[in-house]
């Protein structure tokens, strides 16, 4: 067995891989791109839904790569035992149609056991097969020569994760000896597939041959396909003979460094062992997805990071650790990977800014999680209560982020305890939300052979034209191909050519009309998408007849056609005038371009300012000003780098890309269609900007026709509120309306100040009307008041006085009640509490509340309810004393 480092091993089974003719794919960002699925990529086979599903057809069948990916449905077994992480690294190879089971088995034990590759020793390895999967266990002994007491049949090998590709697979196991053997020797999991530590599985081969449909039966699929996974931190656990994954070279230099930071060692005990583990795996995850554009936010991904870096701190502090230190791990991880992911180590000082804020922000959150801790105990003493809510104890921990030790350190030093099983079942629901969005995860389209049946070509040549003669070579009517078509339907159709651009990297498709050679109208071209190859595939509402073969001119709605154009390269000028202004963490995370309007997601873990909004408006229309020639350039992606063109978002690129150039100001690899030049725009408005969660935010803008209709808007609204003000001048709008406010605020002063006398007047009155039940004195009315506020000022002034032991108050209006209910000494004495009394008396009134033993308030949603509930408060009294 060779003994490898991470770069060696991982760059090995690349190499072993393209030597069998697979192409390299680098690994994708962390963050799912048009996969809403997912909220991260989790698997390497992730990456390959959309060639699985043939919704696009590779250049190359065989694929293979170390895909890096995020899983957190287990984080609380990180750290604690050998191999759970949130980040981790895939090996794998992959067949489109292309290979199946006897090469997919056979080159996977070549690179396991030859001494050209991993060199194992044979006799340590045992696999599993799915047990009506014949064919595998063939492959394994005849080919393979593996003796039958290394093959063992199991049940729970076939992959299937709802709709779409499925099928079994087949895992290999190897023995890690004696000395690892957790379980005793009868027991039912001790065996290779079982779960137990001596055999650890290392790659696992899934046979996609059938198609899971919506009905939840299986169909061959018609392109078979081969997904494998290895993962690159346990195959190096073996290689290097390292205890857990976290001895390898991957977490080492990560966990010294924590010692050198925090002055302990990592071998104190076994406590300290797992704070070290969840720091360094934790570290890892942060860098590599901040470094993708994810950032820490309430939600979504965001939330996920918030999570594991407050969870790393907590680790630290256990180590000694109270101030910021995580910031300065990043730069370890960047050592660790640059062989395979250089982008770190270029993203480094990014990474370490936001991960040092969010460092310090949560420092001031375990700050003020302690206050409220603390607001909490004082609340519940006042009612008399020893027990901490799970409900309170689950919010300070999921919105505040507020470790449960620490808010059980602050009961325990109180002499009160916390409600812990209400807290366990609130973390269960939790879990529960978090599984059900998982349901979802990887699912993929069911696979349909037609599409990827066409080996046609479709040349696309709209950037210089918008209109051609080109001839229909397909015709797809629902899911058949025919060789015609009548006024009435709807049909997708392919042409040798067209000027039509196929939806793409955001920008909307081109919308027109298929004219005949008697120049009549034959159809509308509603939509285009792209095919598995390619191909543009025209939606199509037919008007008249259409016959494969036949030639027709194809005409682009120019109108809609200059709109997309305009728009798109307004996200050009938009996308370099965000890093000007925010700086070059400022990516695009998303873009959105119609014909009316662009749209344009990006990155940023702050506010944008209406400072800096202004900022970037400007910079946008001063470059349309300066009237730029828009230029393209195909040249190949080294090339282009070179040139400092952008790579956006998640994209994928081969090795020839287009690159648009404005002027020496943007430059991006792009295929979409644009101005000539900037003057062509004619005009930039930001319309909206706002946060779309999880770290991104989101600019809605227009530009030209539609900014100009936008601005005349504004400017109508504008004038109709300068004659309603009735001023001589719109400049004077601001000012007569700062005089309205005011004039208002007087008159809701002196509003206020007749509600206050009304009730003080009702309250001379109310107070007089006593009625007592067993020598308890009780006050029990309706109140015509402004507002609760009111109601409380006048249980206030109740208080001050010897008026009744009990007041109870209730107000209304037409859609909702209020009910207010104060106790004094001797009621209270007597074993009355005013959330008792409050709790017994809103049914009357379909509501509910609460409160202390000394003052409660309710709402209620009937009204005509109120007096029942007056009503029912001497009944309450007689009952309870």
């Amino acid at each position: 067995m060779k003994s490898l480092s991470s770069s060696e091993l991982r760059q090995l089974f690349l190499d072993f891989f393209e030597e069998k003719g697979h192409k390299i794919e680098k690994s994708v960002s962390l963050i799912p791109v048009d996969d809403p699925t997912l909220l991260w990529v989790n698997s390497g086979v992730a990456t390959m839904k959309k060639y699985f599903d043939g919704t696009v057809k590779p250049d190359n069948p065989k694929i293979a790569g170390s895909q890096k990916s995020i899983r957190t449905n287990d984080i609380e077994n990180v750290g604690v035992t050998a191999r759970h992480h949130t980040l981790f690294e895939m090996l794998g190879n992959f067949s489109i149609g292309d290979y199946f089971k006897e090469e997919a088995i056979v080159w996977a034990w070549e690179f396991l056991t030859s001494s050209k590759w991993l060199d194992l020793d044979e006799e340590k390895l045992f696999v599993t097969v799915y047990p009506d999967d014949e064919e595998a266990y063939t492959i394994w002994r005849e080919k393979v020569g593996l003796p039958e007491n290394h093959i063992i049949r199991e049940e729970g090998n076939f992959w299937d994760i709802g709709e779409g590709p499925c099928g079994p697979n087949t895992e290999i196991f190897y023995d890690r000896g004696e000395s690892f053997n957790d379980l005793p020797e009868d027991h039912e999991e001790n065996y290779p597939g079982g779960e137990n530590e001596r055999w650890l599985e290392i790659w696992n081969l899934v046979f996609s041959q059938y198609n899971h449909k919506p009905d939840h039966t299986y169909d061959p699929l018609p392109n078979k396909n081969i997904d494998t996974g290895m993962g690159l931190e346990r195959m190096l656990s073996v290689l290097q003979d390292a205890p857990t994954n976290f001895e390898t070279d991957l977490f080492l230099p990560i966990i010294n460094e924590i010692e050198k930071i925090s002055g302990v060692s990592y071998d104190k005990n076994e406590e300290t062992k797992v704070s070290f583990k969840v720091i360094a795996d934790h570290i890892r995850a942060l860098t590599f997805a901040i470094g993708d554009g994810a950032l820490p936010s309430n939600e979504g991904r965001g939330y996920v990071l918030r999570r594991l870096l407050r969870r790393s701190v907590m680790h630290g502090r256990k180590l000694g650790m109270s101030k910021p230190f995580l910031s300065s791990l990043v730069s370890v991880v960047a050592d660790i990977m640059k062989a395979h992911y250089p982008e770190v180590e270029e993203d480094k000082d990014f990474i370490e800014t936001v991960i040092l804020n969010e460092e310090e922000r949560f420092l001031e959150t375990l700050a003020d999680g302690l206050e409220r801790v603390k607001e909490i105990v004082k609340s519940q003493k006042e009612n008399q209560t020893t027990m901490i809510s799970g409900k309170d104890v689950f919010q300070l921990y999921d919105t505040y982020g507020f470790p449960v030790e620490l808010t059980e350190e602050v009961v325990k030093e109180e002499a009160m305890e916390i409600d812990i099983e209400e807290f366990e079942r609130e973390m269960e629901k939790q879990r529960e939300r978090a599984r059900s969005a998982r349901q979802t995860e990887g699912s993929m389209a069911v696979q349909s052979s037609l599409l990827n049946n066409i080996n046609l070509a479709s040349d696309f040549i709209g950037y210089e034209n918008d209109s051609s003669i080109s001839t229909v070579t397909k015709i797809i009517d629902e899911e058949s191909f025919v060789t015609s078509a009548t006024s009435g339907k709807t049909v997708k159709l392919i042409f040798d050519k067209t000027p039509f651009y196929a939806e793409k990297g955001g920008q909307a498709s081109d919308a027109g009309y298929i004219v005949d050679q008697e120049n009549e109208v034959i159809g509308r071209i509603l939509s285009v998408k792209a095919g598995p190859e390619g191909q543009p595939i025209h939606e199509t509402e037919l008007t008249g007849p259409i016959s494969e073969g036949e030639e027709y001119e194809l005409r682009l709605d120019e109108k809609r056609r200059r709109l997309i154009e305009r728009n798109h390269t307004a996200t050009h000028l938009l996308h370099q005038a965000l890093k000007d202004v925010l700086g070059e963490h400022a990516n695009q995370a998303g873009s959105l371009v119609e014909a009316d309007h662009l749209r344009f997601d990006f990155t940023h873990y702050g506010q944008v300012t209406e400072d800096e909004i202004k900022k970037m408006e400007m910079i946008v229309n001063e470059k349309i000003m300066e009237n730029y020639a828009v230029e393209t350039l195909e040249t190949s992606i080294d090339k282009a780098k070179e040139l400092g063109a952008m790579a956006l978002f998640g994209e994928k690129y081969g090795e020839n890309v287009r690159v648009v150039m404005i002027n020496d100001y943007s430059k991006e690899l792009c295929g979409g269609t644009h101005v000539k030049n900037t003057a062509e725009i004619g005009l930039f408005k930001i319309v909206s900007e706002a946060g779309i969660g999880a770290g991104t935010r989101r600019i809605t803008a227009l530009t030209s026709e539609g900014a100009f209709l936008w601005m005349e808007k504004q400017l109508n609204t504008l004038n109709k509120a300068s004659n309603l003000l009735k001023v001589q001048s719109s400049s004077e709008v601001p000012t007569r309306i700062e005089s309205l406010q005011s004039e208002l605020k007087e008159a809701n002063k002196a509003n206020e100040s007749l509600h206050s006398k009304l009730a003080n007047a009702q309250a001379d009155q109310i107070f007089t009307k006593v009625e007592t039940v067993q020598d308890i004195r009780f006050i029990s009315e309706e109140i015509k008041a402004k507002d609760m506020n009111q109601l409380r000022q006048l249980s206030d002034k109740w208080k001050q006085n010897d008026f009744s032991d009990i007041l109870v108050l209730g107000l209304r209006d037409e859609k909702k009640v209020n009910l207010l209910v104060s106790l004094n000494e001797k009621a209270m004495n007597q074993g009355l509490k005013a959330g008792d009394l409050i709790k017994a008396i809103t049914p009357h009134v379909n509501g509910g509340g609460g409160g202390r033993p000394d003052f409660a308030q309710a709402g209620g949603k009937k009204p005509e309810g109120l007096p029942n509930a007056l009503n029912a408060v001497g009944e309450w009294i007689k009952m309870n004393i």
